[in-house]
């Protein structure tokens, strides 16, 4: 779920404003996993903005206190996720440690690094959600190591239904700043693309997996 919809809509137009988003959908952009994609997200270039970057932290936090209260622990998932954390946790004074997508290859061979301890509450930051798997191990690691895991936020989602069941089997909160569904809205209002591309849009993110542009589709 999004936080509120005024939020959501803030940020899709600010994401879109800086080129963190891009939108072809008939130039699509082709993902590591082989799916084409009309959408392209890089939501770290909102750290070389610091009004965008101070509205996201304080949207995050306003995120943490109504959902999840109790928090006692921001946790970021690296990459995208550990500068945004660190600013959360700093304004909330309250610990930071990130997940490391896999364990160091030297030293102490950490997964998590910083400290947490068993039966902290922690609150997850995340930058992008996509099928949720990447995120989802971070969950793992911390239950691995006794955490109490109140929940996830995150900057944007593609609201896949995949990822939602994903976060539902983990037993997992997922509130997100924005989402596929306000950025299409934002991107048709400021006529970044035309009301002819929302059908192809839609149809991707009902099933990105088998999604054709419509101008190579027969």
């Amino acid at each position: 779920m999004i936080l509120n919809e005024e939020s959501a809509t803030k940020i899709a137009e600010s994401l879109l404003q800086i080129k963190a988003i891009k939108l072809q959908p008939a130039n699509p952009f082709n993902w590591a996993s082989g799916w084409k994609s009309p959408i392209y997200c890089d939501n770290r270039k909102s750290l070389s903005y610091p009004p965008v970057r101070t509205f996201i932290r304080q949207q995050f936090v306003e995120a943490i206190n109504e959902h999840f209260p109790n928090a006692e622990v921001i946790a970021g998932v690296a990459t995208g996720g550990i500068a945004h954390g660190a600013l959360v946790a700093e304004a909330m004074g309250l610990p930071f440690a990130y997940i490391r997508s896999s364990t160091k290859g030297h030293g102490m061979q950490n997964l998590i690094e910083g400290d947490i301890y068993k039966d902290q509450n922690v609150v997850v930051v995340e930058d992008l959600i996509s099928t949720g798997g990447s995120s989802l191990k971070a969950v793992d690691a911390l239950r691995a190591n006794e955490c109490n895991v109140l929940g996830m936020v995150a900057i944007f989602t593609y609201d896949f239904e995949l990822a939602q069941n994903n976060f539902k089997e983990n037993n997992c909160k997922l509130i997100t700043l924005s989402d596929y569904h306000s950025l299409i809205n934002v991107a048709v209002d400021t006529n970044y693309i035309s009301e002819n591309d929302v059908d192809s849009l839609t149809e991707w993110r009902k099933a990105p997996h088998k999604w054709e542009p419509s101008s190579i589709i027969k």
